[in-house]
């Protein structure tokens, strides 16, 4: 478990690599203080308090490949776009206080819920509710593509982080740069048929729950699912006080018609229980082969997450082959960007900037 390590100033691995360790406002401070260590300067992002703001004005919602898809934007329509992608169990609220501070820096950030999450919905009924990790990247191609914008920032956690690197292994023309939480987050499904150390299973327990009976029936029992994800949060960002509203707001999320199937089929997927549609299957063997990634990389690991690997990063650093820097990011848990927006805004500035 996370909790006997001491997470000092981290050293990172290989050229242009730097880290900082960071804790709550004095993290976000050094955070936005970080030195460069190559290309031009990049601008200090305002240090917030978490929970500044709580609401995006409006939704927008576009037709993208298999989706209608429901996203938050804000900041100048012709700044530079950054994309801002999200985790389970969460919403596009993991970035409500993100979002404006890198508007206010003249980027154009867009926010979507991913598939089966709150106002994305599939166009046709007849559309399998699949969730490989493939499909979840190629639907932020098509809404790339919807909303005619070529190239972006990438800046995930979770889902949202196995999303970004994919894109930025298959895709890097589409990628000005990428941050990536949690780092190198593309699923070797080999990899999973082999047993972990006991703590990493038991950090997975939700995963197990999933392939049983049980766990299926209680995914697809809207109130017994918003509780477990709530449970969720509470496990992974032991030093979140988030109150009932904050989760509320992102629980919203939960009630899609499609997310029980399609978190369930992502988490059986993964760990071979079931298998993906034909139509994936180029993009699936590419992705087994752990492609590595050359845009300008900042990977962000949260010293409270349980599933923040050992090493400072050292574990996944070999697959980031372009510009690079780590942080770690100390006293916050899982959902990083809502627990500390200043210091992942800045990662995405700086990012933009190697």
């Amino acid at each position: 478990m996370i909790n006997g390590r001491t997470f000092g100033k981290v050293v990172g691995a290989g050229t242009g690599a730097a880290a900082v360790s960071l804790s709550g406002l004095q993290a976000q401070a050094s955070a936005a203080a970080s030195p460069r260590l190559s290309g031009s300067p990049a601008p200090a992002v305002p240090i917030i308090t978490p929970g500044a703001h709580t609401e995006f004005p409006r939704l927008n919602n576009v037709k993208a490949g298999v989706l209608n898809v429901s996203y938050a934007e804000a900041g100048p329509a012709h700044g530079p776009v950054v994309l801002c992608l999200h985790g389970w169990p969460y919403g596009i609220h993991s970035f409500v206080d993100v979002a404006p501070l890198l508007a206010g820096l003249g980027y154009r950030v867009i926010v979507p819920y991913l598939r089966g999450h709150g106002g994305t919905h599939f166009l046709s009924s007849r559309t399998p509710r699949t969730a490989e990790q493939s499909a979840i990247a190629l639907d932020i191609i098509a809404l790339m593509d919807a909303l005619k914008i070529h190239k972006a920032v990438l800046a995930g956690f979770d889902w949202g982080s196995r999303t970004a690197d994919i894109i930025a292994a298959l895709w890097p023309e589409r990628v000005k740069a990428l941050v990536s939480t949690s780092g190198y987050l593309i699923t070797d499904r080999k990899a999973q048929l082999e047993p972990a150390a006991a703590a990493v299973e038991h950090n997975w327990w939700y995963q197990w729950y999933f392939a049983t009976e049980r766990g299926k029936k209680a995914m697809e029992n809207e109130k017994e699912r918003i509780a477990l994800c709530r449970y969720v949060w509470t496990l992974v960002s032991p030093n979140w006080n988030f109150d009932d509203a904050t989760f509320e707001r992102t629980a919203q999320a939960f009630r899609n018609p499609d997310y029980a199937a399609v978190v369930l089929y992502n988490y059986r997927w993964r760990i071979g229980l079931i298998d993906g549609e034909p139509r994936y299957d180029h993009y699936e063997n590419l992705l087994a082969a752990q492609p590595s990634i050359q845009v300008p990389t900042v990977t962000l690991d949260a010293a409270l997450d349980p599933f923040t690997p050992p090493g400072d990063g050292s574990t996944y650093r070999h697959h980031f082959i372009g510009p690079y820097e780590h942080r770690t990011v100390a006293d916050i848990g899982h959902n990083l960007p809502q627990e500390a927006p200043t210091a992942f805004a800045q990662a995405v500035v700086d990012a933009d900037h190697l």
